[in-house]
C-alpha cells in the first residue's frame, strides 16, 4: 500500500518538476525573442540614419558584453567537441546579427517548452 502512494507521489514530483523546466525555458525563450526585437529596432534606426544596412555582429555584441568568455570559446570547443565546429559553424554563427541569434535562440526554446498534443485515437 505504502509502495503505491510513493509512485504517486513521486510521478506528481515529476509533472511539478517537468512543468517548471517548462517555464523556465519559456521563460528564457521569450527574453531571448524580447532582446532580439529590441535589437532589431535598434539596428534599423541605425541602419535609417546612416542611409545603408547596419548590423551588429553576434560576436562584437559578446565581445563588448564579456570579451574574455569570447577569447577562452575557441580553444574550449577545439579541445573537448571537434575541432571542425569552430571553423564553418561557431564562425558564422558569430559574424550573423545578434538579433538573429537571439530570435532563432528565443524560437527554439519557446518550442521546446511546448507540452506534447495527445494522440487521437490511440488507446493502451
Amino acid at each position: 500500500m505504502k509502495e503505491s502512494r510513493g509512485v504517486i507521489g513521486a510521478s506528481k514530483i515529476d509533472s511539478f518538476v517537468a512543468t517548471m523546466i517548462r517555464f523556465l525555458l519559456r521563460f528564457i525563450g521569450l527574453i531571448c525573442l524580447a532582446g532580439g526585437f529590441i535589437l532589431l529596432i535598434y539596428d534599423g534606426t541605425k541602419s535609417i540614419a546612416a542611409g545603408m544596412v547596419l548590423t551588429k555582429p553576434f560576436g562584437e555584441t559578446w565581445n563588448d558584453i564579456n570579451s574574455n568568455s569570447l577569447l577562452l570559446l575557441q580553444p574550449a570547443i577545439e579541445r573537448h567537441v571537434a575541432v571542425w565546429l569552430w571553423d564553418p559553424v561557431m564562425l558564422s554563427i558569430l559574424t550573423a546579427p545578434t538579433w538573429l541569434v537571439l530570435g532563432v535562440i528565443g524560437i527554439v526554446l519557446i518550442l521546446l517548452s511546448r507540452k506534447k498534443k495527445p494522440l487521437i485515437g490511440y488507446a493502451r
